[in-house]
């Protein structure tokens, strides 16, 4: 068989890779900034699937913040994000949820400027309230999130098995079969046996 050739059920189609989805928001203090953040999310390898802008009211900010109802900051919090236009982008890529919360930075943008000099809320955050961003914590907070600011859209779930599927076939698989193929190259097994 010759190197451009294929055996039969042998598929050479590249593997799938997963991508995983996370919510962001840009908050109305860096409203003005949106084209200049949006450069940077893109240069980090995200991809931007749905972007939309929307002035919540107090209530529906009570709402998507829910999981922090009855911490002091609330009130300020969902005041604050009320107070204007925010940009909501449901971004995707290998790891999202990390690397966007990586490319981010701690939440208190005093501390980024410390810590973290390169993150969004370094660079544009003024304190721990008016910090720039938001993105989904976990994967779970992402959906509800994603669903939150895009009600209208279909969100596709992800079936069960399938990250550890694509995981196998985008690094296990191709290593296990370049490894076994080199191996019959070199001890070709016994015909007779």
């Amino acid at each position: 068989m010759s190197a451009t050739q294929q055996s039969p059920g042998l598929s050479m189609a590249p593997p799938r890779v997963y991508v995983e989805r996370t919510l962001a928001l840009i908050k109305p203090e860096v409203l003005h900034k949106t084209e200049e953040i949006e450069d940077i999310i893109c240069r980090s390898g995200f991809h931007i699937v749905r972007k939309r802008k929307v002035h919540l009211s107090p209530e529906q900010c009570s709402d998507f913040y829910s999981e922090q109802y009855g911490k002091m900051f609330f009130p300020s919090l969902t005041a604050y994000m009320s107070s204007g236009p925010i940009i909501a982008l449901e971004l995707a890529r290998h790891n999202a949820i990390a690397t966007w919360k990586e490319l981010m930075g701690p939440s208190n943008s005093l501390k980024a400027k410390e810590t973290h000099p390169d993150s969004l809320r370094a660079i544009y955050g003024t304190d721990d309230l008016r910090n720039a961003v938001h993105g989904s914590f976990c994967f779970t907070s992402a959906e509800r999130e994603i669903r939150f600011m895009f009600p209208d859209e279909t969100i596709e779930p992800v079936p069960a098995g399938t990250a550890a599927r694509d995981y196998l076939n985008l690094f296990v698989n191709p290593t296990l079969l370049a490894g076994l193929t080199e191996l019959c190259k070199q001890k070709p097994a016994d015909p007779l046996v």
